[in-house]
């Protein structure tokens, strides 16, 4: 018959035994029965905090290294909590960005500079919608496609013909924005610190599941 842990002393020694009682056994049979239940709970929110995790340290990475304000990324970025197939996702919109998101546009004669880029002969003004952006004619000396991608300048009339493609009308106008381009070769490096951390946080949730259940134990 199971006693539990005891202890037993001698004149020259004393010996302890760890043992689990009857009923100590019986709260672990029961434990382990109740597992792949709590192994999917403890799956599912560590999948969850850590995308949460991710789409934070995405967005920090990438408004230092491209200039751009973190609230303007973290728009960029969606969660998808745990699906039925036990999988999260976090998306991330890799078209470029409006360069009017970066920080706060200044006008100046010369034209408009925003998070430590200028845009010479550009003006910031609303031209589509109800928010203003930085804007450029296509005629102007200082149009450089690449200050302006997505931007299609139609090559009939020359770069006066320019075309916004936002707008699909035609109008001698480019919208500044900045390209998310370099961000690419960072992803196989996010996904393997995103499972680092999974593992971590997955340890931690099942530690909780089963603290959880011994806490139940003792209030029965």
């Amino acid at each position: 018959m199971s006693v539990g842990s005891y202890q037993k002393q001698s004149s020259s020694s004393g010996l302890i035994t760890l043992q689990a009682n009857a009923q100590q056994a019986s709260n672990f049979a029961k434990f382990a029965a109740l597992m792949p239940k709590a192994i999917k709970a403890a799956e599912r929110r560590a999948i969850n905090k850590t995308i949460r995790w991710l789409r934070t340290h995405i967005a920090r990475s990438v408004s230092q290294q491209e200039r751009i304000a973190v609230t303007a990324v973290r728009q960029r970025l969606r969660a998808f909590p745990v699906a039925s197939n036990g999988q999260g996702k976090l998306w991330f919109g890799l078209n470029p960005i409006e360069a009017s998101r970066a920080g706060r546009p200044r006008q100046s004669r010369s034209g408009v500079s925003v998070a430590g880029r200028s845009y010479q002969g550009a003006f910031f003004r609303t031209v589509y919608g109800s928010k203003p952006d930085i804007w450029i004619r296509t005629a102007s000396k200082h149009f450089n496609p690449d200050d302006y991608p997505t931007s299609e300048v139609s090559a009939r009339g020359g770069a006066s013909s320019g075309w916004v493609g936002e707008n699909s009308s035609r109008f001698p106008l480019a919208k500044a924005k900045i390209s998310l381009e370099e961000v690419r070769p960072h992803f196989e490096s996010w996904t393997r610190k995103a499972h680092q951390r999974l593992l971590v946080v997955m340890e931690q949730e099942l530690n909780f599941e089963l603290l959880k259940y011994l806490r139940r134990l003792g209030n029965g």
